[in-house]
């Protein structure tokens, strides 16, 4: 093949192992990674995909679709650095070095530092190595794996819903509902797309929450976040959180450093703040906040149960500055999607 004729062959492989990385689980433990092996001559002549924890990661799944030698001398493109670690399977790079793989593709690099390193080893064994085909697009695909992995905790996306004054409940503490059905089906959506689902105690014994990702007729959908509770009271034992298919985690919420990195260790990359403004007055006041959803309704409530609490901001040069990265019409609401406006450079490659 010329070059310009690899260059199109493979990145339309890697296209194609960006649609088999979206068949896995999208939230747990390990990323989506989807692999193509293409013959010497650019055809594909097998590809592959990680069904989750404990299966064959993706190379090894392409390549176990293959005949004894049939690998020798192709190229491999992968979504993610194949991993350099011993887990519940084997290396992937030795994986591929072993089936005699020549040229190995690959969109962005593994932060582990367990399971970083194989572009380094292949390369060590005479495999030719090229990183960044379609980065952009695979990053987007494991944003919340890549953060946790890199970062060590996981992705906090706070969310609120408010009167256009900023107000979440009436005088008599009355906030259902703020916003229409059309908002409350998109916060069920988020939740379903995220490992946990965060409230505060207090949160729990005032409103006794369920917490669960539910369809417009209230019945659960397939997937559900993991219950969490900060705070050091008691779920009550009629709890409505007591009920839902996954198994609540309790935190202490002293520490929220400590209580991440807690949650990092059981496998949980991206948190659902929903706790009333004293948990999100706590994410916010601590900087761990990397997303904010704010949906706004057309009401006007006044008083004193504003979405957020003190924050230290002595005057407004302090005030802590967001980018708008999306507006949404719903219903009747707006959804108003905002980021730290200079979040902090991650570590590269720790987790």
């Amino acid at each position: 093949m010329t070059t310009a004729t690899r260059t199109t062959a493979e990145a339309d492989a890697m296209r194609r192992a960006l649609e088999l990385a979206e068949r896995g689980p999208a939230t747990g433990v390990n990323p989506r990674v989807g692999c193509v092996i293409l013959s010497p001559d650019g055809e594909v002549i097998a590809d592959g995909w990680h069904r989750g924890a404990g299966t064959a990661h993706a190379e090894v799944d392409a390549l176990d679709a293959l005949d004894p030698g049939a690998a020798r001398g192709a190229t491999a493109i992968v979504t993610l650095e194949p991993c350099n670690h011993v887990g519940r399977t084997g290396p992937c790079a030795r994986a591929l070095v072993d089936a005699g793989i020549a040229r190995v593709v690959y969109a962005v690099a593994d932060p582990g530092p367990h399971s970083a390193g194989g572009a380094q080893t292949l390369r060590d064994a005479g495999v030719d190595v090229e990183s960044g085909v379609l980065a952009d697009e695979v990053e987007a695909l494991l944003e919340d794996w890549l953060f946790a992995a890199r970062e060590r905790r996981p992705r906090i996306t706070v969310k609120w819903a408010s009167s256009l004054d900023g107000r979440v409940a009436a005088a008599d503490g009355t906030s259902r509902w703020i916003t229409g059905d059309h908002a409350r089906a998109d916060v069920h959506r988020r939740r379903a797309a995220a490992d946990a689902i965060a409230v505060g105690a207090g949160t729990v014994l005032a409103d006794d929450p369920a917490l669960t990702a539910r369809d417009d007729h209230g019945a659960l959908l397939e997937d559900q976040p993991v219950p969490v509770v900060f705070g050091r009271r008691p779920l009550p034992e009629g709890a409505a959180l007591r009920s839902h298919p996954r198994e609540p985690i309790l935190l202490a919420g002293g520490d929220l450093g400590a209580d991440l990195e807690e949650l990092q260790r059981r496998g949980i990359r991206s948190l659902f703040v929903e706790g009333g403004p004293t948990l999100a007055t706590a994410f916010l006041a601590a900087g761990l906040v990397d997303e904010l959803l704010v949906y706004l309704a057309p009401a006007l409530i006044g008083g004193p149960r504003t979405a957020v609490g003190d924050l230290g901001v002595a005057t407004i040069a302090d005030a802590p500055r967001l980018r708008i990265s999306d507006l949404v019409r719903l219903g009747d609401d707006v959804l108003v999607v905002a980021r730290p406006a200079h979040p902090e450079t991650p570590t590269p490659g720790r987790a």
